[in-house]
C-alpha cells in the first residue's frame, strides 16, 4: 500500500511538472507575438495590467486549492464522503462571493488601481481582467477538489487549457484591434482578454471532471450525525487557506510595489529632461492643456516606454525556473522519506546535494545563454537591437540563476520542516528590490535599469539566507562546495563555445545570409545546438551528474540508462 502510494504520489509529480513546463513555454510563446505587436508603451500597460491582475488573483485564491486538497484529503482516507461534500459544498459559494466582489472590486476601480501603478492608460486592462479573477476563485474550488482525491489530472488539463486559450484568443484580438488602427494600449487590453476567455473555458471541462469523480463515491454509508456546520467548516477551509494565501502572496505583493514604485521614480526625474519637455511643450500647443498637466502626462508615457523595454526581457528570464520545477516537486517527498527513515549513511544530505546540483547543471547554462548572447535573443524573438534592452536582459540572466537557486533552497528548507525560515527570507529579498529599485531607477544614470538589478540582488540576498538557514538548522547538512564547481566549469566552456560559434557564423554566413533577423535566427540555432552537445557531453564525461542525480527527476533512471550515465 505504502509503494501504491508512492508511486501515485510520483505520477502526480509528473504530471504537474510537465503541465507546467507546458504552461510556462506556451505563456511565452504567447507573450512573444504579443510583444511584436505592441509598442513598448503598450507592453509596458500589459505588464502593469498583468501584475493586478496576479496580485488580487493570489490574494483570492492561492491558499485555497491546497487547503481544499488537505481536507478533502483527511476526510476521504477515513470514509467521509458525506463531510468530502460539505467541504465542496461551503467552498464553492463562499469563493464565488469573495470572487464577485474580487471582479466588482476590479472592474470598478479600475481607474485607482492603474493610477496605485503610475500607469493611467493600464485601467481598460484590468477591467478586462476583471471577470477572470471570478473564474479562477470558482476554478480553484474544484482543482482543490480533484487534488483531495490525489487526482492532479483535472488541474493539469485545465492548466494547459487555459494557456492555449489564452494565446490563442489573446493574439487574435491584439490583431484584430491592430489591423483596425486602436490605441496601443486598448491593444493590450484586448491582448489580455484571452487570459479571461482561456479560464472561463476551464469551468465546464473542471465540472465534468469533478462529476465525474463524485459520481464513484458513496456518501450514503457513513455517519451524518456528527457532520459540523457549515459555519465551521467555512473557517476550518479559511484557517487552513489563509496562511498559504499569506505565503504565495508575497512576491506578488512586492511585484506589485515594486512596479509602482519604479514607475513613479522614473517619472520624477524624466520630467525634468529636455525630451520629456519638449513633448509636454508640443502636447501644450495641439490640445491646450496647463502645462504641469502636460509635462505628468508626458512623463508617465516615457517611463511607460522605458517600462515595456523591461518587460521584452522579463518574458524569457522565467524560463529555466519551468525546468527547475519538476526537481523541485520530487526531492521534498524523497527528502522527508529520507529523514523518517532515520539512517546514519547522511541520505538526506546527498539527496539535498543532487538537488541543488541538478538545480545548478540546468539554471547555470540557461542563465550563461542568456548573458552572453542577449542581443541576439532580443532579435529572433523582437527585432529588437537596442543596448538598453540588451544590457537589462544579461541583469535578468544572472538573475534568472539565482531565482532557480532559491526556489531549490526555499524546497529543502520546507522538506525539512523550516517552512518558517523560508519565510523570513522573503521580506529581506523583497526589501532589497524595492529599495534599489528606488534609488536606482530615480537617478537617470540608471532609469529602468534600477529594476533588473533590484530583481538580482532580491533573488541573490533570499539564495544566500536560505543557504545559511540550511547550513545552521539542517540536520544532515549538504557539502555545498563540490556542487557549484563543476557545474560553474561545465558552464564556462559552454559559454565561451557558444560565444565562438555565435561570432564566427556571423563572420562566415553574414556574407550570404545577411545581417538581419533571420540571419540572427540561424547563426543563434547553430551556437545554441552546438553549445547543448558541448555541454552534454562535458556533464557526462566528466561525472559532474551521475545516476544518482538523475534519479530525483521523474523518468531520470530511463534517461540515465540512455545516456549511459553511471
Amino acid at each position: 500500500m505504502q509503494e501504491q502510494k508512492k508511486q501515485n504520489f510520483l505520477k502526480s509529480a509528473a504530471i504537474l511538472a510537465a503541465a507546467s513546463i507546458l504552461v510556462k513555454i506556451i505563456g511565452a510563446i504567447y507573450k512573444i507575438p504579443i510583444f511584436n505587436i505592441l509598442d513598448d508603451g503598450g507592453r509596458g500597460s500589459f505588464q502593469v495590467t498583468y501584475n493586478v491582475y496576479t496580485l488580487i488573483l493570489t490574494i483570492s485564491t492561492a491558499g485555497l486549492p491546497a487547503a481544499l486538497s488537505r481536507l478533502i484529503s483527511s476526510a476521504a482516507a477515513t470514509g467521509k464522503m458525506s463531510l468530502v461534500k460539505r467541504y465542496f459544498s461551503v467552498s464553492l459559494p463562499a469563493f464565488v462571493i469573495i470572487g464577485f466582489i474580487a471582479m466588482l472590486a476590479m472592474f470598478l476601480f479600475a481607474d485607482s488601481f492603474a493610477g496605485l501603478m503610475n500607469d493611467s492608460l493600464a485601467a481598460p486592462g484590468i477591467r478586462v481582467l476583471a471577470p477572470a479573477v471570478f473564474f479562477v476563485c470558482i476554478i480553484s474550488v474544484y482543482r482543490g477538489y480533484a487534488q483531495g482525491f490525489e487526482n492532479m489530472i483535472p488541474t493539469a488539463i485545465s492548466q494547459v487549457v487555459e494557456v492555449i486559450c489564452k494565446a490563442a484568443f489573446g493574439i487574435a484580438a491584439a490583431m484584430i484591434l491592430t489591423s483596425r488602427n486602436y490605441a496601443m494600449h486598448l491593444v493590450s487590453a484586448g491582448a489580455i482578454l484571452g487570459v479571461t476567455v482561456g479560464l472561463g473555458l476551464c469551468i465546464p471541462l473542471l465540472i465534468w471532471y469533478k462529476r465525474k469523480i463524485a459520481g464513484g463515491l458513496d456518501a450514503d454509508h457513513d455517519n451524518t450525525d456528527d457532520l459540523p456546520s457549515r459555519i465551521r467548516v467555512c473557517g476550518q477551509v479559511f484557517k487552513v487557506s489563509i496562511p498559504i494565501t499569506l505565503s504565495a502572496s508575497f512576491m506578488a505583493i512586492m511585484t506589485f510595489i515594486d512596479t509602482s514604485v519604479v514607475l513613479g521614480r522614473l517619472q520624477d526625474w524624466l520630467i525634468h529632461t529636455d525630451e520629456v519637455v519638449a513633448a509636454a511643450q508640443e502636447l501644450v500647443l495641439i490640445e491646450a492643456l496647463p502645462l504641469a498637466q502636460a509635462l505628468a502626462e508626458t512623463a508617465e508615457k516615457f517611463a511607460r516606454t522605458e517600462f515595456g523595454i523591461y518587460t521584452l526581457g522579463q518574458t524569457v528570464y522565467n524560463l529555466p525556473l519551468a525546468l527547475v520545477v519538476p526537481v523541485s516537486v520530487s526531492i521534498i517527498p524523497a527528502i522527508a522519506a529520507a529523514i523518517a527513515r532515520n539512517r546514519d549513511d547522511g541520505e538526506a544530505g546527498v539527496i539535498m546535494q543532487s538537488s541543488v546540483k541538478l538545480v545548478n547543471l540546468i539554471a547555470m547554462p540557461a542563465a550563461a545563454g542568456l548573458m552572453i548572447l542577449a542581443t541576439p535573443i532580443l532579435i529572433a524573438l523582437y527585432n529588437d537591437s537596442r543596448q538598453l534592452a540588451s544590457t537589462i536582459l544579461v541583469i535578468l540572466g544572472a538573475a534568472s540563476f539565482f531565482a532557480c537557486l532559491q526556489y531549490i533552497t526555499t524546497a529543502i528548507l520546507q522538506a525539512n520542516g523550516h517552512e518558517r525560515a523560508a519565510l523570513m527570507t522573503f521580506p529581506v529579498g523583497a526589501a532589497f528590490k524595492i529599495v534599489i529599485g528606488y534609488f536606482l531607477a530615480g537617478n537617470p544614470k540608471y532609469g529602468i535599469i534600477g529594476s533588473p538589478i533590484g530583481t538580482l540582488a532580491c533573488f541573490m540576498a533570499i539564495s544566500v539566507l536560505n543557504i545559511v538557514f540550511i547550513l545552521l538548522r539542517v540536520k544532515e547538512k549538504p557539502k555545498f562546495t563540490g556542487v557549484f564547481i563543476r557545474p560553474l566549469i561545465c558552464t564556462a566552456v559552454m559559454a565561451g563555445i557558444a560565444y565562438g560559434v555565435y561570432a564566427l557564423a556571423y563572420w562566415l554566413g553574414s556574407g550570404f545570409l545577411g545581417t538581419g533577423r533571420f540571419a540572427v535566427i540561424a547563426f543563434l540555432a547553430v551556437a545554441m545546438i552546438v553549445a547543448m552537445a558541448v555541454y552534454g557531453v562535458l556533464i557526462i564525461a566528466t561525472r559532474t551528474i551521475t545516476k544518482e542525480d538523475m534519479l530525483l527527476i521523474p523518468k531520470g533512471e530511463k534517461l540515465a540508462a540512455i545516456l549511459r550515465i553511471r
